[in-house]
């Protein structure tokens, strides 16, 4: 059946401009994103299967790529795009929200509800690095390496010499797993102490090394596995 042929009550566009937006599913809000379907299937049945073929959750489609979306049937270059843009917005909203108000970083969770919008969904190791002042309060946020599948490259003295010229008291190491398993391997372990080190030279600590995936992160501060946004919520203890 046609979008055309459905009832304006049940078409997604009317639907939202009379009820509003929470009203819709999210098949209803990616088939607007969509606006069109093919001659086999109408826009709502695309998007329920593009929503299917990401298991059913928008965190799974936020780590798809342009090119995995023109791979499902009836998506082409513009509608890959479309849904590509909403997507980064999406995340990048969520991380103007997280990076405002003056966040103190007092877990190994915390860091984690900060980071996940940006790592989410990564085929490559990247690494970023909080820096606080005394308080524990975020003074900035970067990239600092995007590597391969299993491992990226961090320079130590430019974490220090960043450190410096932002004043920061304290450091945080972050990097993700694409593998999705949290544990540190035998790299981690020998980064981590030598940053240690590194920024202690200068009276700078560095308060854990956090590595995360898209549903866990591994504190070396706490020495612990947490599970996402509700260990997040557990532990909330200072470092």
């Amino acid at each position: 059946m046609k979008i055309k042929e459905l009832c304006l009550e049940d078409r997604p566009r009317e639907k939202m401009l009379r009820s509003g937006a929470p009203s819709l599913s999210n098949s209803e809000l990616l088939a607007i994103l969509l606006r069109t379907g093919t001659k086999e299937h109408n826009v709502l049945e695309i998007s329920s299967s593009l929503l299917a073929e990401a298991g059913g959750s928008l965190r799974g489609l936020a780590g798809f790529t342009p090119d995995r979306l023109r791979g499902i049937c009836g998506i082409g270059t513009g509608k890959a795009a479309t849904l590509a843009a909403a997507l980064e917005l999406g995340k990048r909203y969520v991380l103007e929200v997280k990076d405002s108000g003056h966040t103190t970083i007092n877990s190994a969770g915390k860091v984690f509800d900060l980071m996940i919008p940006e790592a989410l969904g990564l085929k490559e190791e990247h690494a970023w690095v909080l820096y606080l002042n005394k308080s524990n309060r975020l003074i900035d946020k970067e990239k600092i390496s995007v590597g391969g599948l299993d491992s990226t490259t961090v320079d130590c003295k430019v974490i220090v010499r960043h450190a410096l010229d932002k004043h920061a008291a304290a450091v945080i190491l972050i990097h993700n797993h694409p593998s999705g398993n949290p544990r540190p391997g035998p790299a981690d372990m020998v980064l981590t102490g030598t940053l240690r080190n590194a920024l202690s030279t200068f009276s700078i600590s560095l308060t854990d090394h956090v590595i995360i995936t898209d549903s866990r992160f591994y504190s070396f501060a706490d020495e612990t596995v947490g599970e996402g946004l509700k260990a997040g919520r557990r532990q909330e203890t200072a470092l």
